[in-house]
């Protein structure tokens, strides 16, 4: 006699997470190249982290059982979580750890209030740090978790991100992030250009080794023809080395 040790999925286990609120990932082209730019640099620095899941506008479900509860932050980075492709970010299904670190990126659309709740969120699921950037003013803020708090970070020109490692640069007309070991963040063009460059300059640099090459030859061929020319005329070059 078998036991039948199949059960029927409870209905917490048939609630359906959408993997898609519906919403486009950026509401204009210079909010949609920030977002790149944040999302794949971090993708960058941690690419030799197992450890570590970085996402861009992925669904994070906090709560099982609540598949109303969620946000999609434009940038996000979880510390002690595979790489790996997913859906949706069901906390419940990743050893219960949230999101340590999120970027959102403004664009005219959103209003103080969507943003407020988007702050509120954060704070109430375990965010330890939130940085909201504006690309339209260079306006950046952020927040850092103390207790249950997000609270703000007063000063964010040259700040360095305690989790990341990564140092936020106002300076200038707009944000420049930096990794911990100094290089710059960059757009997919400007990484292909400066690639182009440094193989120009290796390129060139080969060349110049080439042509130094080429002339030392010259040099030794015409040494060895003035050399034979000598011992021709029945001079031994030999005994003329030294000699002025």
């Amino acid at each position: 006699m078998s036991i039948d040790t199949h059960h029927p999925p409870t209905a917490l286990e048939q609630l359906v997470y959408p993997e898609s609120d519906g919403q486009p990932m950026a509401d204009n082209t210079l909010q949609f190249r920030w977002i790149v730019i944040i999302k794949e640099n971090l993708e960058t620095l941690f690419q030799q982290r197992p450890d570590v899941f970085v996402a861009g506008d992925l669904l994070w479900y906090p709560v099982e059982g609540r598949p109303d509860i969620r946000r999609a932050p434009d940038a996000m980075v979880v510390f002690g979580r595979p790489k790996g492709d997913r859906g949706a970010y069901l906390q419940w299904k990743e050893a219960h750890i949230a999101p340590q670190v999120v970027f959102e990126v403004l664009s005219p659309g959103n209003t103080p209030s969507e943003m407020a709740r988007k702050l509120l969120f954060y704070q109430q699921y375990g965010v330890v740090e939130y940085y909201l950037y504006d690309p339209d003013t260079n306006t950046l803020h952020g927040w850092l978790r103390q207790d249950e708090q997000l609270l703000p970070i007063p000063t964010m020109a040259g700040w360095v991100s305690p989790r990341l490692g990564m140092r936020f640069d106002l300076s200038g007309p707009v944000l420049v992030l930096y990794s911990p070991d100094g290089e710059r963040f960059l757009s997919h063009s400007e990484l292909h250009s400066q690639r182009n460059t440094e193989r120009s300059r290796a390129e060139q640099a080969e060349q110049r080794a080439e042509q130094e090459r080429s002339r030392a030859e010259q040099a030794e061929q015409r040494a060895e023809r003035l050399a034979a020319r000598l011992r021709e005329l029945g001079i031994d070059p030999n005994d003329m080395q030294g000699q002025v």
